[in-house]
């Protein structure tokens, strides 16, 4: 009986190349993110409600601007979801699958939440309602649009936390990438777990933000200059019916 040979697929890539390019998406991810929140929103726009309006009408193609590269992020977020599924997924089938779907779960909440972002324009000259809304009023409206943003974005965190949690436990029992990045990536979820509670999540940012983002870095560049020990990948996948 002719043997049918199973056509190419994405997962046939070098899994070595596919963890790099997770490696470089995910360092993407980090950079747009910390461009767009650190630089653009906490600087420029700030959290005063007295001045929102006034930076956003002073800093409006920096703004716009930030909100194209938080789409940047997004669509990087995705495609190293979905790479990091064909890495990730000798270890188990079932749980990569559902780092997957948190992970993108994750990334439409954050994507979602952008809209807040971009809606002060709605407001703001030369939008025909700023026409008819006092500047009182449509500071009000900014500060809310914006505070809306951070909630949204919260939620995407939450959905980061369990997909790191189960990250987590797969990179514990992978055997072709140090297990110590299970429990840096355990940790990190953990943390973005705060964001279930957000007065917990404010008092505790500090913390939450460094440590997340550094074990994020951490695992970024393993990634992207070493890649996985692909002999043990295959062995992994061999064993795991991949």
């Amino acid at each position: 009986m002719e043997q049918v040979t199973r056509p190419a697929w994405p997962g046939d890539i070098s899994p070595r190349f596919n963890a790099r390019m997770v490696g470089l998406l995910s360092l993407l991810t980090i950079v747009t993110g910390i461009f767009s929140e650190g630089v653009i929103n906490d600087q420029l726009i700030g959290r005063d409600p007295a001045h929102v309006l006034a930076n956003i009408v002073a800093h409006s193609g920096q703004v716009r601007l930030a909100y194209v590269i938080y789409m940047v992020e997004m669509a990087c977020g995705v495609a190293q979801a979905a790479l990091f599924y064909l890495v990730i997924r000798p270890v188990s089938r079932s749980l990569a699958f559902v780092a997957l779907c948190l992970n993108l779960t994750a990334n439409i909440l954050k994507t979602g939440a952008r809209l807040f972002f971009l809606a002060p324009f709605l407001v703001v000259a030369p939008a025909p309602l700023a026409t008819v809304l006092d500047p009182s009023t449509a500071g009000t409206l900014t500060f809310l649009f914006l505070r809306l943003n951070d909630r949204a974005a919260g939620m995407g965190l939450v959905f980061f936390g369990f997909a790191d949690i189960v990250t987590g436990y797969l990179l514990l029992r992978a055997t072709f990438l140090p297990r110590v990045f299970g429990v840096i990536s355990i940790i990190g979820g953990l943390g973005w777990l705060t964001y279930l509670y957000q007065p917990l999540a404010q008092s505790l940012s500090a913390y939450v933000i460094p440590v997340g983002v550094l074990g994020a870095v951490a695992i970024t560049l393993w990634l992207l200059i070493v890649g996985v020990d692909e002999q043990r990948w295959r062995e992994q996948a061999q064993r795991s019916g991949y």
